[in-house]
């Protein structure tokens, strides 16, 4: 059986580059680093940087990204850090609770997001999403 998220391999072109970006903008623990790779956390979360030379940096087109989570009353310093730093923004929050939605060095779509899975179906039950149907009477 599963018991949650292990972590997340990000592929990168420019690994000082990218450890960085990780650790010094959005200040994840550094644990480790190799040649090729580096280890990184936050609680609950380990992040492997994995050096890929055949990595595209541009981002996908899809909505796939990776959300980190922020309280509210440090997400305003949070976004100015990032902004000052012209990090690239990639949508416009359009759902509950406070979100920025910025771009790391190598394209890869991210999420500074104020809230949880509750607060975020607690909205939805205000306003559902087309179609939308709640499994918790079950």
């Amino acid at each position: 059986m599963l018991t949650g998220l292990n972590h997340l391999t990000l592929a990168v072109t420019d690994l000082n580059r990218s450890v960085a970006f990780y650790r010094d903008l959005l200040q994840l623990q550094l644990e480790a680093t190799w040649d090729a790779g580096a280890y990184l956390s936050l609680p609950g979360l380990w992040l492997c940087l994995s050096l890929d030379p055949l990595r595209k940096s541009a981002p996908a087109a899809d909505y796939t990204h990776y959300a980190f989570s922020v309280g509210s009353a440090d997400f305003p310093l949070f976004v100015e850090r990032l902004r000052t730093a012209n990090v690239r923004e990639w949508r416009d929050n359009r759902s509950e609770g406070a979100s920025f939605y910025f771009l790391d060095p190598d394209g890869h779509k991210l999420e500074a997001h104020v809230g949880d899975l509750a607060s975020r179906l607690a909205a939805c039950r205000q306003r559902p999403y087309a179609g939308m149907k709640f499994f918790d009477d079950q």
